[in-house]
């Protein structure tokens, strides 16, 4: 490779630097002991771009999607890791460059790929019917091998679906096992089409459901109860003759309310209901549930916006320090003639990349675990300002209770999105561990720490070290050896 990356800090530092390896080592170094009811592989997946930026820079969400599998037997821990072998990926290897432009905007191009997918593959890597699905929320999944890591291809669920973006965050219903997916600009670049889709275990389509939302803006994420879905429509929204002329995807609305739908997962989209809330910035959700007539909506949010790579028209984006972040609340009454989302307060610190127990997703829950961020606990003095995306504390909420405990991982250290493995397949709600990638920014290391669920103020059971340093990932999940070790819970346990 001729070129270099940019110095730049989405390209530089102890987690944001490339790291580009492709590998497999057997028997990591462990400090502590492997619970033994950890049998199973840990997936996720990071952009970690394998060339520099076609125009000298570009933002971290645009990397190629590098998928790292933590392989547990009997204690021991063997690490592998590929590159997703996306069209896009491989267009790159042949040329030996990069050939894509500004963040999802094909007319900056190269022209040799505005027929290929532009999918990175990068956001979220989730276990289905068999496979290992690598998703990026503007293109159809790619197909992994959970074994091996060998990309199969492009998945389309064997033709029942088009061409269509689909969602880096699909959900799997507890009870039934089906997978829940949408997708938004569903018919073409800031149309405001969207389309949600249920699927059979065995991957059979259930449904196709059609929708318009009130603007083209990015909708990460989405939550679903046994009867509803709820997709949370961000206020940066994408203009087709911008993008045209070369410009962002998307760009920050100051003015404009966030929006949510709520639509029947048993309908045909008509009985949608469109609830706003305040400017705000919320990308991933906790849970969900229903209470009688009111469905309640949980997302970490800021009170502005906390992507500075997506402006607003003038440029003008808030300094991080400004922004009030929080655990919010949002409630739907559906007996009410109002379309105003009720807010309230469940956690009033920052946080991001919340995760429940799967086993009550969509159901009344008791046990929320967050990244947080405690700036007093960070050596500033030594280590200068951190980077993007910088959480230090692993933070676990009793909903029932209000109480909080947490465990940080050093004056030099950030984590990696967590991840909740039970115990055992029909524990308690919540019972079970914690894993989460620990970077430490001196050194430029990283290792996988193991903490208990309910008591991570006591700090790891285990510490897995690796022999590489893994850039900054987005999303990951655990895949049990034996599929009854995430049976669905009886909903009155969970309460």
């Amino acid at each position: 490779m001729t070129l270099s990356f940019p110095e730049t800090p989405d390209f530089s530092g102890a987690l944001y630097t490339p790291s580009r390896f492709e590998g497999a080592v057997r028997d990591l170094e462990i400090e502590g002991e492997i619970p033994a009811a950890l049998r199973g592989r840990f997936v996720q997946v990071a952009p970690d771009p394998a060339y520099p930026p076609m125009l000298g820079d570009d933002i971290y969400f645009n990397g190629d999607g590098a998928v790292t599998s933590f392989r547990f037997t009997d204690g021991h821990v063997d690490v592998q890791r590929r590159y997703v072998e996306t069209d896009r990926l491989k267009a790159q290897r042949d040329a030996r460059r990069s050939l894509h432009g500004v963040y999802r905007n094909p007319f900056t191009d190269d022209p040799s790929v505005q027929d290929l997918s532009p999918s990175t593959a990068n956001t979220n890597i989730v276990p289905f019917n068999g496979m290992l699905l690598a998703l990026k929320e503007d293109s159809l999944p790619y197909a992994m091998d959970p074994d091996t890591l060998e990309t199969l291809g492009r998945w389309d669920f064997e033709g029942q679906i088009g061409n269509t973006p689909f969602t880096a965050h699909p959900k799997i219903d507890p009870e039934s096992g089906n997978l829940l997916a949408f997708g938004y600009e569903a018919r073409g670049i800031a149309t405001t089409d969207m389309v949600y889709y249920e699927f059979a275990a065995d991957g059979r389509k259930l449904c196709e459901t059609w929708v318009k939302a009130p603007y083209a803006g990015m909708v990460h994420d989405f939550a679903v109860t046994p009867n509803y879905v709820i997709f949370p429509v961000l206020p940066a929204t994408a203009n087709v003759d911008r993008i045209k002329d070369g410009g962002r995807h998307f760009e920050w609305q100051g003015g404009l309310g966030f929006q949510f739908g709520v639509m029947r997962r048993d309908g045909d989209g008509s009985d949608i209901r469109w609830f706003e809330g305040p400017n705000c910035f919320q990308a991933h959700v906790l849970n969900a549930f229903e209470q009688g007539d009111r469905i309640h909506l949980d997302m970490p949010s800021a009170d502005g916006n906390v992507f500075a790579f997506f402006p607003e028209s003038d440029g003008h984006v808030p300094s991080p320090e400004t922004l009030h972040f929080e655990l919010a609340r949002w409630t739907f009454d559906l007996q009410s003639n109002s379309s105003q989302a009720i807010h309230s307060t469940l956690y009033d610190a920052p946080c991001e990349f919340p995760r429940c127990d799967d086993r009550v997703a969509g159901r009344p829950y008791r046990h929320g675990f967050v990244l947080g961020c405690d700036m007093s606990l960070y050596d500033v003095a030594r280590m200068g300002p951190p980077p993007w995306q910088f959480f230090n504390l692993l933070v676990h909420i009793d909903m029932a209770t209000g109480a909080v405990q947490n465990w940080a991982g050093g004056n030099a250290e950030c984590f990696q999105e967590p991840t909740f493995v039970p115990r055992a397949p029909h524990v308690p709600e919540g019972d079970g561990y914690i894993l989460a990638l620990l970077n430490h920014l001196e050194t430029s290391t990283t290792e996988l720490v193991i903490l208990e669920s309910l008591d991570l103020a006591k700090g790891p059971v285990a510490r897995i070290k690796l022999p590489m340093r893994l850039r900054m990932s987005l999303h990951g999940n655990w895949l049990p050896d034996a599929p009854a070790d995430v049976a669905p819970l009886d909903v009155a346990q969970a309460a």
